[in-house]
């Protein structure tokens, strides 16, 4: 069955991060210092909206300082400028470019991290970040949101297409993709997976 386009997860999957500060979550901690409490919709809102370090602590009801939130803005630059694209990811993605299979990526993804993961991999057919879209993995208005960008229908496998997403995430890549209409693939570099290597991915999508 022919593949017309894959769709991968960021990161863990293509892309890592070398120096990890979750700023993010330093932020929610700063709350919890003043007595706030985790809220169910937290990581909803800091994945799903584009906001800065203030608007963002204002949203969550979290009191910072101006030397807080400019030690926020440093830990999330040190942590974006960490980001590699994986070893095997460039070649996985220049492999199927090469067969002319459309490639994209989907990925639960807080505002300050897009521009970046846009540099480090350009020329993709498809980007689809949460704080774009509105809305999380393992919601299907995301993997539907990349799938029109890319100009594919999930569920396509009926028809002799199909759309393959491959990510470090049961639940969002493999799972929620499937749930989507996707071929959804768990990755995994050091376990046991569908594969654990994204060349060897690639090569069994061009072969199929």
């Amino acid at each position: 069955m022919k593949t017309t386009a894959v769709i991968f997860d960021v990161f863990g999957t293509v892309i890592s991060i070398e120096d990890r500060r979750n700023p993010h979550l330093q932020l929610l901690r700063l709350g919890r210092e003043h007595g706030r409490r985790p809220r169910p919709g937290d990581m909803q809102m800091i994945m799903t909206y584009e906001l800065g370090w203030e608007e963002l602590a204002r949203c969550l009801d979290i009191r910072v300082s101006h030397e807080q939130l400019q030690h926020l803005a440093e830990e999330l630059e040190a942590e974006v400028s960490s980001m590699q694209v994986c070893s095997d990811a460039a070649q996985a993605i220049a492999l199927l470019q090469s067969a002319g299979v459309k490639v994209g990526l989907c990925s639960n993804l807080a505002s300050g991290y897009g521009p970046a993961v846009r540099e480090l991999l350009p020329g993709l057919d498809a980007y689809g970040f949460s704080y774009e879209i509105g809305a999380m993995k393992p919601n299907p208005i995301i993997y539907h949101s990349v799938c029109r960008d890319l100009g594919v229908q999930p569920g396509q496998q009926l028809l002799g297409n199909r759309v393959v997403m491959i990510g470090d995430s049961i639940k969002c890549d493999r799972d929620g993709a499937r749930a989507a209409g996707i071929a959804g693939l768990h990755l995994s570099r050091t376990g046991k997976a569908d594969f654990t290597d994204l060349v060897k991915f690639a090569e069994s999508v061009v072969q199929a």
